[in-house]
């Protein structure tokens, strides 16, 4: 799949089929969101890969907007350092490696929030995370159990603008 048809096709997933994501698929999306852009090249992430069914059960309980979590087949969790300036800035770099590695599989993910979420201690307690680290996000990722309906997005003239000199 071409670079821009993968970012024009990406869609958000909250039902998945229960089909397990093959080893060698996590681990290159894994390697992917190593390849995330970082700031100074400091790379303050710790990025895990939930696919223990009792984990994912408690992981939707946990959020607040993520029950669906328990039911995907994987559930890539991403933490930084938390005294790193632009953790959240890299973090979130790599949270979008993760989501175009997994659409490049036909993988559907839906980003969860996990920075500044009162959740965000007891998902990082829950996973056994070292306290040095923050999470900012939680993406769920499965094979799509159906049609992805998508809103329209607002036009590019909506959400756009140019500096041009006269």
């Amino acid at each position: 799949m071409a670079s821009i048809d993968l970012i024009r096709n990406r869609r958000s997933v909250r039902e998945y089929k229960d089909i397990p994501v093959s080893e060698e698929i996590i681990e290159e999306v894994l390697e992917c969101a190593s390849l995330a852009p970082t700031a100074r090249n400091v790379q303050p992430w710790l990025i895990g890969a939930v696919t223990d069914r009792e984990l994912l059960s408690e992981l939707g309980a946990i959020s607040d907007h993520g029950g669906f979590i328990a039911d995907c087949a994987v559930c890539f969790a991403v933490f930084c350092l938390a005294d790193e300036k632009y953790r959240l800035e890299d973090g979130c770099a790599a949270t979008m490696n993760i989501i175009y590695a997994c659409e490049a599989h036909n993988i559907g993910t839906c980003w969860v929030a996990g920075d500044k979420k009162a959740y965000a201690e007891d998902v990082r307690s829950l996973l056994q995370v070292p306290g040095e680290y923050t999470l900012i996000s939680l993406v769920p990722a499965g094979y799509p159990a159906g049609k992805v309906a998508a809103k329209k997005p607002k036009r590019t003239s909506e959400i756009s603008f140019r500096n041009l000199k006269k």
